[in-house]
């Protein structure tokens, strides 16, 4: 019988520092996998036209040739992950380049626990993790996206916290999706929204004849999470009787159907989700402290909408996306984009949502002017962004009132962004290069 030899998978690493370029091609070849390293001098179509899984981006410098690889991989193999090396990489300058695709940052020096994690992920990727991106680029939610990654692939509980509306079920689906466990079921349960006595059921199953009403055997969540993700979403609204049952579970691994002797194992890996405070909850005796910190092994917390308000230009854009028909494109203009910005959101996103698609039915193309929101999202004033003051005898100079003004309008928008000059620019309601102009001459770092 002859032995198949198994393919080595090729992974390009493209620096412009050639002794790490050097190393990294050493341990790749030692992790199995067969690196493909850019040379300024080769060619640069012969260096993206191999099939490989996962780009490993260090310095690219001036070299015209890099970026051309780049550019090129891009195209050519759109769903190619990065692995960037240097921060330096994920600037303006390949934002196109970047665009649409999953970016992973390698922690330097490299840890190959990392490097192999990483490059395992990149094997199964295909393109499913867009589906379920965390939009925004603030950095409480570039901190989310952090834990994700750090958390995925591995079979650690997860605890999210946050508002209702935030999006703790996207986070929970998005740890789903990276890890190893993708291609098997995910599997969501409101904990709140069943009633306690028939909680169990949902849960672990039952058999014909456990109780009144149940005339067949059925499956549990846990059976139909086998393998997968099980997502219990308001754990903080579960019973306490419940939550000995779910405690002795997460312990033991296995669990009983209803009316039933049989063990079955639960080879499932738990997310779990709540807007309460389960600290105070615990205080007050009304959680577990046990069950607590069996879930709270990996807590993360998902930030109210309120609080990334530099995000909301994102977000419109891809829930517009979402909700806009066939008579053609769906925008905001910039002062009622302000105005939404000043909103406080006791909803979150959710709320967000179902304003953008009350707007899409109501405005099926063109332009959402200030006008066309609802009353209560047009009384709010912009955040962080003081009126300008009338004049004075000391402000007689219009000029000079009018520049002050101006320059403090812009460290508000720019603080808002977070630095992020395209997004300031569009708080603002003018160009980026206008925009960066301007932080030249009030000299705004």
């Amino acid at each position: 019988m002859v032995e198949m030899t198994p393919t080595v998978c090729k992974v390009f690493v493209l620096d412009t520092n050639s002794e790490r370029a050097t190393e990294l091609g050493h341990r790749l070849r030692f992790m199995n996998y067969e690196p493909v390293i850019a040379d300024c001098e080769a060619s640069i179509e012969q260096f993206a036209s191999q099939p490989g899984i996962a780009l490993m981006v260090g310095k690219t410098g001036s070299s015209k040739n890099f970026r051309q690889a780049l550019q090129l991989l891009a195209r050519k193999q759109p769903h190619l992950p990065f692995l960037l090396l240097d921060d330096n990489v994920a600037n303006e300058e390949f934002s196109q380049d970047l665009a649409d695709r999953p970016i992973w940052k390698v922690d330097m020096p490299l840890r190959r626990a990392q490097v192999d994690r990483l490059l395992r992920r990149a094997e199964r990727y295909s393109g499913e993790e867009k589906r379920q991106r965390i939009t925004g680029t603030s950095r409480s939610i570039n901190n989310v996206r952090q834990l994700i990654e750090q958390v995925a692939d591995f079979g650690t509980t997860v605890l999210v916290t946050g508002e209702s509306g935030t999006g703790k079920e996207l986070v929970a689906r998005t740890i789903h999706d990276l890890s190893d466990r993708a291609d098997m079921p995910f599997v969501p349960i409101n904990c709140g929204a069943i009633p306690a006595d028939l909680l169990e059921s949902e849960l672990f199953g039952h058999e014909k004849g456990a109780f009144t009403g149940a005339i067949s055997a059925r499956a549990g969540r846990f059976e139909l999470a086998e393998g997968g993700t099980l997502f219990l979403d308001e754990i903080g609204d579960m019973s306490l009787p419940m939550q000995v049952k779910l405690l002795r579970v997460l312990q033991e691994k296995c669990f009983r159907r209803v009316g039933s002797n049989k063990v079955l194992n639960a080879n499932v890996r738990i997310i779990a989700a709540t807007h309460k405070d389960l600290p105070a909850a615990v205080k007050a005796e009304e959680f577990r402290e046990d069950l607590f910190y069996r879930l709270n092994v990996f807590p993360i917390e998902m930030p109210c909408l309120r609080k990334r308000a530099s995000d909301l230009p994102d977000l419109m854009d891809e829930l517009l996306v979402q909700h806009q028909g066939d008579d053609g494109e769906l925008r905001v203009s910039p002062a009622a984009l302000q105005a939404l910005a000043g909103y406080s959101w006791p909803g979150n996103i959710r709320e967000l949502s179902n304003l953008v698609e009350r707007l899409a039915i109501l405005f099926p193309s063109g332009e959402i002017s200030l006008q066309d929101l609802p009353e209560k999202y047009r009384e709010t004033p912009i955040p962080d962004v003081d009126q300008p003051q009338s004049l004075t005898p000391a402000t007689q100079n219009l000029k000079t009132h009018l520049q002050s003004v101006e320059r403090d309008l812009i460290q508000k928008a720019m603080s808002a962004s977070e630095g992020v000059v395209a997004k300031a620019a569009r708080l603002l309601s003018m160009q980026r290069t206008t925009l960066v102009e301007k932080l030249s001459r009030y000299e705004i770092h």
